[in-house]
């Protein structure tokens, strides 16, 4: 872990940003300028709704709803807890309770309409809360807090409970976090730490335990939000009053289900603005996960392949392990931004080098060679047979002395490096407790990350627990693996803040001339023939063939003169989704009595197989290319995405496609396209031209325009395939099958 008390890892521009990159001024709590277009043509926002959340967490005024002292009641031990929290924040605490005079030793109150002032919060510790939100907001009371469970996270029942409270809630002025939530924002967070802190949210408080307990490893946390069932306050809301706080270096988040796709979206898209890294475990990667985070906070956990690509679009470090969630979360919280990308290993073991090396390059590190001049360098210290390229094995021996700082200082010299990984598999005293100090002494005096990997099971060695966790500037890890995930997601991030420039602002705000057209062509209901599919493009811009649809063979001759030979022919129908299969595809005619004879076997197969008609479509040859698809599908969280990927055969066998979540820019449309494992095709093999990127990337934009435009209208549109031409030549739509909603 980066350390503890002894000053932080940090810079004035990380302090300043909090404060400078929010680039929509205006009222806190809306987070957004009173004057804005605030949707895009979807009609969704574009600006995150920010509560002020001061008082839920430092409030100056409590009342206990249900408050007890008698022994062995339930409800005695968390009034406890709230009696010494209030005390610790100095907050004035009202205990509410009908029968009782005093809880405590502190006067109660029977109802909440007794409360002797206004107060900041009110905690529930009833079994049905519903009664009580009217008093509440008759007291003008601010925020909520529901423990009991029994909600949506039960079933329908609970569900249709949850809506009620939530509509009360809605219509009350009250801000409520829960129900289903626990005592986590409650806890005792100490106060004699300093540096960045981490914030933490978190659907299941057993699951933010982990995190939490970092500060007993000298590492800050400022605040912890158990977001429970989510009937108001939401994970996204959180994030984005987390983002503004200047204490907070990284939010670390362990989420079941989103609320809401768009607003976590925005939530995320201000902590990005302000380059505030945010690490998240996410479940739902499969079935048995999904299934169960719906048993526990009635959360929909979504499509992962989309939660995914929502989270890697918006620089959301998605992590699996608890494990990975604190070690990436403290790192990004405390390190500073690197002065380059190249990272060294360093060990006092060929073995031990060789195998981080081999990790770290299949985690996606880059692991410079050292110049000729460094290597001669570290060889006035380390034995001439050793490697000293990168990895650099020092033998072991030089490391007892002198000669290791000046090791580890002339790597730390070198301009290609930034990150220095030391892997320590087991102690060695004395020899690795010098090892230590050393590597603890360099990372003072340099700006560069300095790693520790302490590998031994045992952690009690003064070594570690003295020197490592005592140092604020060495992040120091358990496992290889950790470190190798923290460093990984460390350099992204910083990568990623530098370029970020939020699609929000540029997401469009009227609807084009194109969306009419589009409207004109569409059917509710209805899945539209090849050839009005095809039109539904060419609205919008994107290129299909030249093809005329045709009722008679010898108008079918007639288009094939004017299209000009070799043609294709096809089927054309409202509900013919596989028609090479049903062999209703004629492909490389180049003759009249070929296309004569095409649109009768054409039209006999479509009477075979009772497949309605409303024409053959006889369409210009396109020359080879790489084929692509190109696809809007829905989301039940986020709305409306695009798919792109390998097109043809290969999308079914291969499934080889990105995602995007709309809005996104050109950057995000050409980062989809480096997802692909079949990237390489469009750069050109086997002595193949590259293809024409600029032109597949502009109808990714184009397609994800027309799924912002026609997302309540267009529930699934497929361009496959999109065959990409050489460079400069274009890409064109050889077939499409668009489904209206």
């Amino acid at each position: 872990m980066l350390g503890s008390t002894h000053g932080t890892l940090t810079t004035d521009s990380r302090r300043a940003r909090a404060l400078a990159c929010d680039e929509r001024p205006g009222p806190a709590v809306h987070g957004r300028p009173a004057d804005a277009d605030d949707r895009d043509v979807s009609g969704r926002p574009l600006y995150a709704e920010v509560p002020d959340l001061d008082r839920l967490f430092r409030p100056a005024s409590v009342a206990v709803i249900g408050a007890s002292d008698a022994e062995g009641r339930p409800n005695t031990g968390v009034t406890r807890q709230l009696v010494d929290w209030a005390e610790r924040v100095g907050a004035r605490l009202h205990p509410v309770h009908p029968t009782r005079t005093a809880v405590f030793g502190i006067p109660c109150r029977p109802s909440v309409a007794d409360l002797p002032e206004p107060v900041d919060l009110a905690v529930l510790l009833v079994a049905d809360p519903l009664p009580v939100i009217d008093e509440l907001a008759e007291a003008k009371v601010k925020f909520a807090v529901v423990f009991a469970s029994g909600f949506a996270e039960t079933g329908a029942q609970g569900a249709a409970a949850q809506e009620r409270l939530a509509a009360a809630v809605g219509s009350s002025g009250i801000r409520l976090l829960g129900p289903n939530t626990n005592l986590n924002a409650f806890e005792r967070f100490r106060d004699d730490l300093e540096g960045p802190a981490i914030a933490l949210i978190t659907q299941s408080g057993h699951q933010g335990r982990p995190v939490f307990a970092l500060q007993e490893l000298g590492i800050r946390l400022s605040h912890w939000a158990p977001t429970g069932n989510e009937a108001d306050l939401e994970t996204a809301d959180f994030l984005s009053y987390f983002a503004a706080r200047p204490e907070v270096g990284a939010i670390a988040c362990y989420i079941e289900g989103l609320k809401d796709g768009r607003a976590f979206l925005l939530a995320a898209d201000r902590a990005a603005r302000r380059g505030v890294p945010v690490v998240a475990v996410k479940v739902g990667r499969t079935e048995a996960g999904a299934r169960t985070a719906a048993t526990h906070t009635g959360k929909l956990t979504g499509a992962d392949d989309v939660v995914d690509a929502a989270m890697r679009q918006y620089g959301v470090i998605r992590v699996d392990g608890l494990d990975e969630l604190q070690d990436t979360a403290t790192l990004l919280a405390r390190a500073r931004p690197p002065r380059a990308e190249g990272v060294v290993v360093y060990a006092i073991s060929g073995g031990t080098g060789a195998h981080v090396a081999d990790l770290a390059t299949a985690a996606g590190l880059r692991l410079p060679e050292l110049s000729a001049a460094r290597q001669a360098e570290l060889h006035q210290w380390i034995p001439a047979y050793l490697n000293v390229a990168n990895p650099v094995d020092n033998g072991g021996h030089p490391v007892g002395d002198w000669r290791g700082r000046k090791i580890i200082d002339a790597i730390l010299d070198d301009p290609e490096v930034g990150v220095l990984i030391c892997p320590i598999t087991g102690p060695f005293p004395p020899l690795s407790d010098r090892l230590v100090r050393d590597l603890a002494d360099a990372a003072e005096r340099t700006d560069k990350l300095v790693c520790v990997v302490w590998g031994s099971p045992v952690g009690t060695e003064p070594a570690y627990r003295d020197v490592l966790l005592g140092s604020s500037r060495v992040a120091t890890f358990r496992t290889v693996g950790n470190c190798l995930t923290a460093v990984r997601a460390y350099l992204g991030h910083h990568r990623f803040a530098a370029a970020y420039r939020s699609p929000f602002d540029e997401a469009p705000r009227t609807l084009s001339p194109s969306s009419r057209k589009a409207r004109m062509l569409m059917h509710p209901g209805q899945q539209l023939s090849e050839h009005a599919a095809k039109q539904l493009l060419r609205a919008y811009g994107i290129r299909v063939p030249r093809e005329q649809l045709v009722t008679s063979a010898a108008a079918a001759v007639r288009a094939a003169g004017l299209v000009g030979y070799p043609v294709v022919m096809k089927a054309s129908g409202e509900r013919i989704a596989h028609k090479t299969e049903l062999g209703l595809v004629k492909v490389g005619l180049t003759s009249a009595s070929q296309v004569r004879d095409a649109y009768r076997e054409l039209t006999d197969i479509a009477r075979y197989e009772g497949v309605d008609l409303d024409g053959v479509l006889v369409c210009q040859m396109v020359e080879p290319g790489v084929e692509m698809v190109v696809g809007v599908t829905h989301d039940e969280l986020f709305g409306p995405t695009v798919t792109v990927g390998l097109g043809g055969v290969l999308v079914e066998v291969l499934g080889d496609v990105a995602v995007g979540v709309p809005p996104f820019g050109e950057e995000q449309a050409r980062d989809m396209l480096a997802q692909l494992r079949g990237r390489p095709l469009l750069d050109g093999v086997r002595g193949r031209p590259p293809a024409d990127l600029d032109a597949l990337v502009e109808v990714v934009l184009r397609v994800q325009r027309m799924a912002l435009e026609l997302g309540n209208d267009l529930a699934e549109l497929d361009i496959n395939p999109l065959v990409v031409l050489p460079s400069g030549q274009g890409a064109v739509a050889l077939d499409a099958l668009a489904v209206c909603r």
